[in-house]
């Protein structure tokens, strides 16, 4: 049975105060005995000084040695005298009659003590009288006096030490043990708590109960065991919610991150990182660590085993089944790793098309340029009529304008995909917005016989961009004027309106496009006919740009042939 600390410390306390207790009081009882012993022998001593004085002022020998029993009744009765020889022969007993059957006294060890040291002292039956004496014998020039006590029980008590002292120190050790019992139990309950503490600081559970410590060096360690636990709890919560934050952010990222020790067991996967593992390998697994055995991965796996200490990033980029993926690998200090998968499909599908971007912008660039380049040229070497030069001055500056449009719708679309925050927000009346189109295109609808007709309240109202707003009217009567032919009719309506948004519709009566081409209006300078933007002087960007701030106000818009002939585009915008 194990014993708690305190039962321990009281043990071993107990032990030492009991020895300590027994020592006392074996020393005090052997030293005052010793005392008591001293005083009857200092007793007997003065008795034998009273002898020798008497033989001494009666010169007395020691066939006269009889006449000491005149002294002798003046001592206590009890005393027994004897004087015994420097030979050992008794020469006066006072219990002994016939001194002649003595025996020779000086083998006795209170007189071979008395030889050597003066005086000696004894305990013993004596063989004469056949009762146990306490003997105290002095050496005097010569002879020896015998002065004896008789050993009975009042002597016994006489030289027994006082039991008081006992009782004092036991009534003591008892008090002791009390305060020890309570000491030991401050102590034990500061180490129980103390314990507890380190049990759970250890075994990372938290602290539930309140802890009382008492006012000394222990309980200062249990405050600040308490404090270290609370402050680790903190930290232990704060750790939780950064983790949760973690946690979180993995799974509403849109790229697939998984975990791995440094032995490839996974720790961590979201499921965009199960979703585009399954999709990359050849056959679905549920066992992330088969990571290693697809081929796949070897350009991710290779670097990871073949690393410098200095390596911890690698990236390359894999396609399958019709997706681009960048596949990210980041390696720990601990030797674990990261390895990222992220759709690039998109961005590679917006890289390229901006790359096809910059070549159309530079081919679209590249025909005013030389037109114009070619104009100025010809004027600038050769001498030309009046009407002439008045003829190539007036294509140039045609040039200029469809190179001056052209640069500001592209500048106008990538603003509307890369910088959407600048365009800001007011209240705009379409009713009047449509009606400033109407009259900023009033010689393009007169010229080519084109009546515009407008089916919108006059109080209606948007939360849009102007800028926005007006291109896209703008670009749908510029195109119907540039594309649908003449001696047509626009129809502009608001057809419908609900909590949320607007209804339009835009239509003319015109020729209208094949069929096949309809999806691809709204791309960047396609041209349904290769000559059609170089006649009309367009820039190949209008639709586009209707479109983007078509979606710009959280609408859509669809095209279709009308049955009648013509465009029909049918678009919303929030309101």
């Amino acid at each position: 049975m194990k014993l708690t600390y305190k039962q321990r410390i009281f043990s071993y306390f107990f032990i030492i105060f009991a020895l300590f207790t027994v020592s006392i009081i074996v020393f005090e009882q052997k030293e005052e005995k010793a005392q008591r012993t001293k005083s009857l022998e200092d007793r007997l001593d003065s008795y034998a000084e009273m002898i020798h004085t008497y033989i001494e002022m009666r010169h007395l020998t020691d066939s006269d040695m009889a006449h000491i029993d005149t002294l002798a009744y003046i001592l206590p009765e009890d005393i027994r005298i004897s004087i015994i020889n420097m030979d050992g022969k008794v020469t006066f007993d006072k219990d002994v009659k016939d001194i002649s059957t003595l025996e020779n006294h000086l083998d006795r060890p209170e007189i071979r003590n008395a030889l050597y040291q003066n005086t000696g002292s004894n305990i013993r039956m004596s063989v004469s009288t056949k009762h146990e004496y306490l003997y105290y014998a002095k050496h005097y020039k010569k002879y020896y006096v015998r002065v004896a006590l008789p050993y009975t029980v009042e002597t016994k008590s006489m030289l027994k030490a006082d039991s008081f002292f006992i009782y004092i120190v036991i009534g003591m050790f008892v008090i002791v043990l009390v305060l020890l019992n309570y000491a030991a139990g401050r102590f034990g309950k500061s180490i129980s708590q103390l314990k507890t503490l380190t049990t759970k600081i250890k075994d990372d559970k938290p602290l539930t109960e309140k802890i009382e410590f008492p006012d000394d060096e222990l309980g200062e360690i249990g405050k600040q065991l308490v404090t270290i636990l609370k402050q680790k709890e903190n930290s232990k919560r704060e750790i939780e919610v950064e983790r949760e934050k973690l946690i979180q952010h993995f799974q509403f990222s849109h790229e697939g991150i998984c975990i791995f020790d440094k032995d490839f067991k996974k720790i961590y996967a979201n499921t965009h990182f199960f979703q585009y593992f399954n999709f990359i390998v050849d056959q679905p697994v549920f066992n992330l660590e088969a990571i290693i055995k697809e081929e796949v991965f070897d350009p991710a796996i290779a670097f990871i085993s073949k690393r410098t200490k200095d390596e911890n990033f690698h990236t390359f980029q894999l396609k399958k089944n019709g997706k681009t993926f960048s596949i990210q690998t980041i390696v720990f200090e601990d030797d674990s790793f990261e390895i990222t998968i992220k759709d690039i499909t998109r961005t590679e599908k917006t890289r390229l098309l901006k790359q096809e971007m910059t070549n159309n912008i530079a081919h679209e660039l590249r025909t005013p340029v030389t037109s114009l380049r070619g104009y100025l040229e010809t004027l600038d070497s050769q001498k030309l009529e009046a009407y002439k030069q008045a003829q190539f001055i007036h294509r140039a500056h045609q040039q200029t304008i469809r190179l001056s449009n052209l640069i500001d719708d592209v500048s106008l679309i990538s603003k509307i995909e890369e910088a959407p925050a600048q365009f800001k927000l007011e209240r705009v009346n379409l009713a009047q917005l449509v009606d400033e189109v109407r009259i900023d295109l009033t010689d393009g609808l007169a010229a080519n016989d084109i009546k515009l007709n407008v089916s919108i309240k006059d109080d209606l109202t948007i939360d849009g961009n102007y800028t926005l707003l007006y291109s896209i009217f703008r670009n749908l009567v510029d195109n119907s004027i540039s594309y649908a032919g003449q001696h047509i009719e626009i129809n502009i309506k608001n057809y419908m309106e609900d909590n949320e948004y607007l209804y339009f519709s835009f239509c003319d009566t015109g020729r209208g496009v094949d069929e096949q081409y309809l999806a691809r209006l709204f791309e960047r300078f396609y041209r349904v006919n290769e000559g059609r933007t170089r006649d009309t002087g367009g820039s190949g960007l209008g639709l586009s740009i209707v479109k983007n701030a078509v979606l710009f106000h959280k609408g859509e818009i669809q095209v279709k042939n009308r049955a009648g002939g013509g465009l029909e585009f049918f678009f919303t915008l929030k309101k």
